[in-house]
């Protein structure tokens, strides 16, 4: 068997990501070493992202994190409420129906839901 566990990514300001990833996508902490900038947030599925403090490369991200929530189109609201913007809403797009977002370090985040990818992302 093979299963992702940990994904790392390096970030400009841990304490910025954690807090934003923690306020916004309701990661919770697993882990967290201060003295070396490096704290790991743990998803409802057991996945950890361990967010490491270093220049993220220049450019764009060449990845997307991807995100499934309980509802796309309501995450977008209290999200958007909350002062978040996005890349762009719920829509059909290449990859299927769902919402995209920047996270502080601009990495680009998407969000879908399933119900919504069988309704409205297929064909």
């Amino acid at each position: 068997m093979t299963k992702l566990d940990h994904l790392g990514v390096a970030v400009h300001d841990w304490r910025v990501s954690r807090d934003w990833y923690v306020n916004h996508l309701g990661l919770t902490v697993e882990f967290e070493v201060a003295e070396r900038g490096v704290v790991g947030l743990l998803d409802s599925a057991g996945l950890t992202l361990i967010l490491h403090q270093s220049a993220p490369p220049p450019g764009p991200a060449p990845f997307t994190i991807y995100f499934q929530v309980d509802d796309v189109e309501a995450t977008y609201r209290a999200l958007s409420a909350n002062g978040i913007t996005f890349v762009h809403g719920p829509k059909k797009v290449d990859w299927g129906y769902g919402a995209e977002l920047l996270d502080p370090n601009g990495y680009r985040i998407g969000l879908w839901d399933e119900v919504s990818m069988k309704a409205k992302g297929e064909g």
